[in-house]
Order: structure tokens, then C-alpha cells, then sequence
């Protein structure tokens, strides 16, 4: 029987009540209903001397930890069917792992999520050349994307809802890109424990732009073994085929009959080693879904991830007309969790709605051209249950 996501609630306030009075160490159960105030704890502190905080948000069932540095989310913790929780996203426990790190580990990405062919494009004749970090291309805003930059974070109750507002102000030439930038992210967890994002972001000079998050999700729990197991289904027709350097050959590829077809829920694992040309050169998934919605003004359901051993789902909603799912296939066993585990290949997914990759250099794709006197939108929620 698959409990309501009610039900699994009350029962891990009520397991949280008993571990409180027993003073064993089960996190305390948020609040089923409306949350509290967003709370504010020092994590660390960088070479330069700034301090980076972590934020703290519980809402309908779910706790979300944020960090200033990157606009990461740290921490994602959610109930199983049996209300216990565990942190299902992939992160580090400390500042300079982080800071290090190449992996993008539930990160804010900007200017420009995913990559740019060569770190070039042209827009109203002029070319640009941005920051290359990914052999020879650019990849998620280049060698100091938002990633690495240090947010500025407001917290706020809003009815039933909490959440922050995290500000970042991107100058002119940053990495290669024109005009300044002013950049909201608003996280926001609901009373029925969905985390929405809403991205916004003014320029005064034409530029491109194309936000997202970087969270890798574990629905077993990060630490906790792979996802293989994991049932995705993505309402997409299409992907789009890349060359050596990932970078999309700018064909619209049917998915019909290839391990890419999604469109029916599956074990990530079923077909992850299919021997397909494309896998082979992602080392497994690591390409864009063309949503068959395209954009649309408001958020639609397009994902669904489900682990069927804990029974925790995420069902994924977005403007957006693209959505890259990776399957954390270069996680070589290097790195140490929060958990304090090694992720190896397959520990973590990541599923990032937004624009196509290395759309400023296909014109026949939807456009990420932001001009002045404009103001970029996009809202992706994140609804969970068990």
C-alpha cells in the first residue's frame, strides 16, 4: 500500500516527538502544516575572509539547508514511506570541499546553465568569447560561475510558505558574458512541502542567460548506494544528440526505440549500458530531453523519480522547454559525502530544467537572449511524496 503523503508526515512528527523524549539523535520532525522561521548558522569562512552561512527551511514535511556560497543546497531531507527521514541529496559537510569541487553539487548555476560550444557566440553581430572550463568549451557560466560566488540571502514568511531570496549581481565582461546582470533566486518550501524555484534576472545590455540547479538526488539517500534502481519516466519525444565534447549536433532526435525513450516510467539501469553510440560517449545519460510541452507560461509536470525501496517520489514541474538528466557518470569514488561514503558512478542523478544547451549558437531553438528592459522568468517546483 503507497501511504499519502499526509499519513507519512504525521507518523515522522509523531516518531520525532518519541525520539525527542527518548533524547536518542533523530532529527526533529518539521512541522506538517506551516513552517518557522528560516534559521542562519555560520558554515565557513573563505581564504579572503568571507564568511559563508548556512540557511535552515522546514516546511510541510520537508527541510532544505542552503548555503550562501554558490546558492547550494546542501542538504535535502525528506520522509520514507515509514516517515523516516534521510538527505537525498548529494553534498559535502564542509566549506572547502565545496570550493574545490568540480561536480556542481547542488549549486545555482549562471550565467548559463550546461554548455557553450568553444565558449563562443555572436549576438547582434558582436562575438564573444567566454571563460572555457570544460575542455574546450564553457560549461555552466564558466571557471567562476555563480557556483563560486557568494549570495546575498533574505529570508521571509510568507502565509503559509518559508523561504530566501538570494541575490547575486553579475558585472559586465564576467566570464566573457556582456552586461550586467542582476540575478533573484527565490527558494521557497510550500505547506504541502514542495520546493519551488522562481529565477529572475534584468540586464543592461543584451546577453544570454539560462539559470538552473545543480542538485543530484538520491531517493534512497545520498550515501546510500546507486540509483540504477530508480524508475524516471520524462514526457519527452525528442533529445538532442551530441558530438566528442557534448555539445549538441543541433539535430531533434526521436526517441522512439532507443534507450533515451523515457516516456514510460523505467529502471534508470534497464538500458543505462546499452551500448548506444550516444551513451557511449556520455558514459550514460547525459543529454537534453526536448519537453514536448516546449515553453510554456506556466509550470507543467514533465519528470517523475521514484525509488521503490524507500517509496520516496519526485515529480518535477517547468516553464522551461528542455530538461538534462545526467546520471552522475563521472562520480569515480574520489569524493566523501555528507555522509562521510564515497560517490561512485551512478550514486546521484541530476535533473535540470532549462534551455537547451549551446542555444546561442543554434538560432532555430528556443531563445536565452535577455535584453534590456526585460526581465528573464522561470519557475521549476520540486513536489515530493511517499
Amino acid at each position: 500500500m503507497e501511504l499519502n503523503r499526509r499519513t507519512v508526515i504525521a507518523g515522522a512528527a509523531a516518531a520525532g516527538i518519541a525520539a525527542s523524549a527518548l533524547g536518542t539523535g533523530t532529527a526533529q520532525a518539521a512541522s506538517p502544516g506551516g513552517g518557522g522561521k528560516p534559521v542562519k548558522e555560520l558554515f565557513g569562512t573563505l581564504a579572503d575572509g568571507t564568511k559563508v552561512y548556512r540557511w535552515s527551511l522546514a516546511n510541510g514535511g520537508t527541510r532544505l539547508k542552503v548555503l550562501s556560497y554558490g546558492g547550494i543546497v546542501q542538504s535535502l531531507e525528506l520522509p520514507d514511506r515509514h516517515g523516516k527521514y534521510a538527505n537525498v541529496s548529494l553534498g559535502y559537510d564542509n566549506l572547502a570541499a565545496y570550493v574545490a569541487g568540480t561536480t556542481f553539487f547542488g549549486a545555482t548555476i549562471g550565467r548559463y546553465g550546461n554548455r557553450i560550444a568553444k565558449g563562443q557566440f555572436t549576438l547582434d553581430g558582436k562575438a564573444y568569447q567566454l571563460s572555457v572550463n570544460d575542455g574546450v568549451n564553457s560549461l555552466h557560466g564558466g571557471a567562476k560561475g555563480f557556483n563560486t560566488k557568494v549570495w546575498d540571502i533574505e529570508p521571509f514568511t510568507k502565509g503559509s510558505d518559508v523561504g530566501l531570496h538570494l541575490h547575486y549581481t553579475s558585472v559586465d565582461g564576467e566570464m566573457g558574458y556582456p552586461g550586467t546582470l542582476k540575478t533573484k533566486v527565490t527558494f521557497t518550501l510550500t505547506k504541502h512541502g514542495d520546493w519551488r524555484i522562481d529565477y529572475e534576472a534584468t540586464t543592461d545590455k543584451p546577453t544570454v542567460v539560462n539559470l538552473t540547479n545543480h542538485t543530484y538526488f538520491n531517493l534512497a539517500g545520498e550515501g546510500n548506494g546507486g540509483i540504477y534502481d530508480h524508475e524516471l519516466s520524462i514526457a519527452a519525444s525528442r533529445y538532442t544528440p551530441t558530438d566528442s565534447g557534448l555539445i549538441p549536433t543541433g539535430e531533434l532526435a526521436k526517441i522512439a526505440g532507443t534507450p533515451f525513450d523515457f516516456r514510460k516510467a523505467k529502471p534508470i539501469g534497464r538500458d543505462i549500458r546499452a551500448g548506444h553510440p550516444q551513451q557511449v560517449t556520455a558514459k550514460g545519460f547525459d543529454h537534453n530531453w526536448v519537453l514536448d510541452k516546449g515553453v510554456t507560461a506556466k509550470p507543467e509536470h514533465i519528470a517523475t523519480l521514484r525509488d521503490p525501496a524507500s517509496g520516496r517520489t519526485l515529480k518535477i514541474s517547468t516553464d522551461q522547454p528542455g530538461l538534462q538528466f545526467y546520471s552522475g557518470n563521472f562520480l569515480d569514488g574520489t569524493l566523501i559525502g555528507t555522509s562521510g561514503r564515497t560517490y561512485r558512478q551512478g550514486d546521484g542523478l541530476a535533473l535540470e530544467t532549462q534551455h537547451f544547451p549551446d542555444s546561442p549558437n543554434e538560432p532555430s531553438w528556443p531563445t536565452t537572449v535577455l535584453r534590456p528592459g526585460q526581465t528573464y522568468r522561470t519557475t521549476t517546483i520540486h513536489s515530493f511524496g511517499a
